[in-house]
């Protein structure tokens, strides 16, 4: 009888153990398949040019995905690809890009994000410093973009901008502003800088420029001519803005970009929407498409209301000019880039 009852233990704790291993299979089963339905995503990264803004803006997108869940090594592939401001490479990367079928793709600039979406009318993609998405024909509508593309527009608030020329500058009467005529967003940016230049009282004249080859020399006639260089969100001046502060310098006359960057590299001052920040909200935008918590089609394109005051202390110094305390107080101060 003894034995029996041996046996008998010995059989129920041998049937617990099987059950207690099936069970724990069949879970570890259950979040190894969950695991496998949030992990192993690829992202696509198409940038126009390499300029510190771009790359700020594709290093604010990485980090963002990653305080989302998505970290690149772990559970996130993403391919990159730069077309270094050549609209043939730009399109031969899209069709890369989009052969990969990655789960979501990423177009930082204009023409990046306008090459993506000529190759693409499925995979869904968020547009990262796209300044206006309507016009660049990339979405049907701000609030409701209506097909595979939603994102961040680096859109600059002008009229502040403006006010701020009349802080730092009030001497200054006439306006020039910079832009690369090649640029469907620089267009669209001249028209609203000159409505605004104008409401604030100043002259202004246009000064584009085919190619990079003609930025020296325009800028060397804008320095005889105008009081003050406006430039607007332009990847082709951005990549320049190391010579057209150098050229504008010779004539002492200030530069008032649209973006922190370009004032660290030798403009005066500007208030603008951070591109390390705008690259984080294009990679939170991002993540939550990934996740299946978005769809771009009814995702509004993201605007940032305010803008940081930032100010170039070495070239207001260099330029002899005295920063009053209506924008001291408000300012955050760059470092000049060394030559």
């Amino acid at each position: 009888m003894k034995n029996r009852g041996l046996i008998l233990t010995i059989i129920v704790l041998f049937a617990t153990l099987i059950i207690t291993f099936v069970f724990e299979m069949g879970k570890s089963s259950n979040v190894d398949q969950a695991n496998t339905d949030n992990e192993n995503k690829t992202v696509g990264i198409l940038q126009y040019v390499s300029h510190p803004a771009l790359n700020e803006i594709r290093r604010g997108v990485v980090d963002g995905l990653e305080e989302n869940g998505y970290t690149e090594g772990e559970n996130l592939t993403i391919e990159y690809q730069n077309g270094q401001a050549d609209q043939s490479k730009l399109e031969t990367m899209s069709q890369q890009l989009v052969q990969d079928s990655p789960d979501a793709l990423v177009g930082i600039a204009t023409p990046a994000a306008q090459s993506l979406a000529n190759t693409t009318e499925d995979i869904p993609t968020v547009l990262g410093a796209v300044t206006d998405p309507v016009g660049a024909n990339l979405v049907d509508d701000m609030d409701e973009p209506g097909g595979n593309l939603t994102g961040v527009s680096d859109k600059a608030p002008v009229d502040q901008q403006m006010k701020l020329t009349q802080e730092l500058l009030p001497e200054a009467k006439k306006v020039g502003i910079l832009y690369s005529s090649t640029e469907d967003n620089s267009k669209y940016q001249v028209a609203e800088a000159t409505k605004e230049a104008e409401k604030a009282g100043y002259q202004v004249e246009d000064y584009p420029v085919p190619s990079a080859n003609e930025i020296t020399q325009t800028v060397q006639t804008m320095g005889d001519e105008v009081d003050m260089i406006y430039i607007p969100l332009d990847n082709t001046i951005a990549n320049a803005m190391p010579t057209v502060v150098n050229e504008a310098n010779q004539k002492d006359v200030p530069i008032i970009p649209s973006v922190d960057s370009m004032v660290e590299q030798g403009g005066l001052a500007t208030i603008g929407v951070n591109q390390y920040d705008l690259g984080v909200k294009s990679g939170e935008m991002l993540a939550d498409i990934l996740d299946g918590d978005a769809n771009p089609a009814s995702t509004p394109i993201y605007t940032f209301d305010t803008g940081d005051v930032i100010v170039n202390k070495e070239q207001a110094e260099e330029l002899n000019i005295d920063l009053p305390e209506s924008v001291t107080d408000e300012a955050t101060y760059v470092e000049g880039e060394d030559e």
